[in-house]
């Protein structure tokens, strides 16, 4: 199976660089029918440290002084593609200063000359559609106070690039890349006169794409919630194109956009991020606003606090978020995590209980041992995941493992009981181990100041039983609960009263107590984020020790303290997200 991927793989590199080598110029010159506005911004410290001799793409941080870019060895193919998907273009752009303008414009040209003719390993459907979008974001940025000879060559190449997506976006991977594609190429067809016949087909392509890769609730099969945001994205930068140059876009399309818009607004925290589960990043910052911007008077039904099997609690400043659902499976899983009844917590402006994020960018260690049920806020048995790594295969460019053997059966409960919001869940995914299925309560009061919790690990019919005591029940089964905290979190633990102190970067203070089961401990933990070269280290509460019985249930809570104000005056640093670029 692996073989038959990387086959595959080197057939449609072969395809590519064909498809790429073989595209003609236009006899006239082609100009804009439609001027395109500036939609992808990136973030000004990125851009700042751009401009200071550091990018910082795929995990992977390289100095670019006194050297061309497009002759460094990139130090992974992740970085390789980033770079020439050209999103540091959006970074520069948010700079803007004429400093900014000049690298922008040495780095694009430098690009177009080097690799105009179809060399080169950017000439790949979903990239040439990502450098399209930025290319025509961001075109004043690149054509001011250019010559005649530059802005040509800049037309020229935006056209070629049109014929390139339009013969060779089938041959990316359904899903973001392939929507890149064709956003790209709808928004280069609309947007360059004698372009417009390479629309419709697209359009059309793209409808048909939101209906095999989204379902009608609004829903992915990775359950990202980011990859959700940028499929998002690039359906209302297709819409709002299609719209300024006087065509309609399909109501299926629209459609699409309110579904997702749905479940987006049910996922988004406190804070106006998305939770990170399944390989996903918190969100490029600015962006899960501009798309909950864009939905319409009357279309959006009212959520229940479900969606693409997330619960979410919500009350005063305070969001939670539950993995409540199976994992993906088959293909959708190669960077799913095994994160069932996993949780993030957020208090106002500042995460506070989180996971340990993608470990995709770091290397091979980190990528699976992120993927791991310990490095999520939920409860491991025996050391083991709820899901183990599978078979390794290829999917587009990217290499992964699948995720397999995890639970199947998450019966879920959500529900209102006077001042409380309460989700019940609880999965099978130790059972086939050692007989134990995890039980999972949390509630949340409604000024959003306490969230109580139980784990129960239970031995639910005979046969669980006898596998439960196979497993060494009598000796006793290890059991652990993680809590990971953000960086910013500054922990004290509290022996006296058996409980933990967290303080906030605003001031408020939280205290995590627990009914003493188990033993309580403070150890290191890592916080995996986009836009970093390195994990950075934070902590984790761990409630540990041996059960010996069929049932055992252990409660938690994490509670404001008293003197914390019911409101507190907060200010955070804008770029605390960290886009993808």
């Amino acid at each position: 199976m692996a073989g038959l991927g990387n086959l595959m793989y080197w057939m449609r590199r072969l395809g590519d660089q064909y498809a790429a080598r073989t595209m003609r110029s236009p006899r006239q010159v082609p100009e804009f029918t439609n001027r395109p506005e500036p939609l992808s911004i990136g973030t000004l410290k990125k851009g700042q440290r751009i401009i200071a001799g550091d990018l910082v793409l795929a995990g992977h941080s390289v100095s670019t002084t006194g050297v061309d870019i497009w002759s460094l060895s990139p130090p992974s193919p992740a970085f390789d593609a980033e770079l020439h998907g050209f999103g540091w273009l959006d970074d520069l752009a948010a700079l803007g200063d004429k400093q900014a303008r000049n690298l922008a414009q040495d780095w694009v040209f430098g690009w177009l000359n080097r690799y105009d003719q179809g060399r080169g390993t950017g000439w790949r459907a979903d990239l040439a559609g990502r450098r399209v979008i930025r290319l025509l974001h961001h075109h004043a940025l690149i054509c001011q106070n250019r010559s005649a000879g530059h802005v040509n060559q800049y037309y020229i190449n935006l056209s070629r690039h049109v014929q390139f997506m339009s013969k060779r976006w089938q041959a990316v991977p359904r899903g973001v890349p392939r929507l890149e594609a064709l956003t790209g190429l709808i928004l280069g067809g609309l947007a360059l006169n004698g372009h417009d016949d390479f629309v419709p087909p697209a359009t059309g392509a793209l409808v048909r794409e939101c209906r095999q890769y989204v379902d009608a609730e609004g829903a992915i099969a990775t359950r990202q919630p980011s990859e959700l945001l940028d499929i998002a994205v690039l359906l209302v930068w297709s819409a709002q194109a299609l719209g300024a140059a006087g065509w309609t876009p399909a109501p299926s399309h629209l459609q699409t956009i309110d579904a997702i818009i749905t479940t987006l607004r049910t996922l988004r925290h406190a804070d106006g991020s998305l939770p990170r589960f399944h390989g996903g990043s918190r969100g490029v910052l600015g962006r899960l606003d501009y798309v909950l911007a864009q939905s319409r008077p009357g279309s959006l039904p009212e959520s229940n606090g479900v969606a693409m099997g997330f619960a979410k609690l919500s009350a005063g400043r305070t969001s939670v978020v539950m993995d409540a659902a199976p994992p993906p499976i088959g293909m959708a899983s190669l960077q799913a995590h095994a994160s069932t009844l996993g949780l993030e917590l957020v208090s106002g402006r500042r995460p506070l209980i989180v996971n340990c994020g993608s470990g995709h960018d770091f290397g091979v260690k980190w990528r699976s041992a992120s993927r791991a049920t310990a490095a999520h806020s939920t409860a491991t048995v025996q050391g083991l995941s709820s899901a183990k790594l599978g078979q390794t295969l290829r999917q587009g460019a990217h290499v992964g493992q699948l995720l397999v053997n995890g639970p199947t059966d998450v019966p879920t409960d959500f529900n209102h009981d006077g001042d409380i919001a309460r989700v019940q869940a609880a999965h099978d995914g130790y059972v086939r181990h050692c007989g134990l299925t995890h039980i999972r309560d949390i509630a949340l009061t409604s000024d959003g100041r306490s969230l109580t919790g139980e784990d129960l690990f239970m031995a639910i019919s005979d046969r669980d039983k006898t596998k439960c005591a196979g497993a060494g029940l009598a000796q006793g089964l290890d059991v652990a609960i993680n809590f990971h905290m953000h960086p910013l979190v500054v922990v004290t633990v509290l022996p006296a009263l058996s409980q933990v102190q967290m303080t906030l970067p605003n001031g408020e203070t939280w205290i995590f107590a627990h009914d003493g089961t188990l033993q309580l401990g403070l150890d290191t933990s890592a916080y995996l984020e986009t836009g970093y070269a390195d994990p950075r280290a934070t902590k984790q509460i761990m409630l540990s020790g041996k059960i010996i019985n069929y049932a055992t249930r252990i409660r938690w809570s994490f509670s404001k303290s008293h003197d914390t104000a019911l409101a507190v005056r907060d200010v955070t640093d804008l770029d605390r997200h960290h886009p993808k670029s």
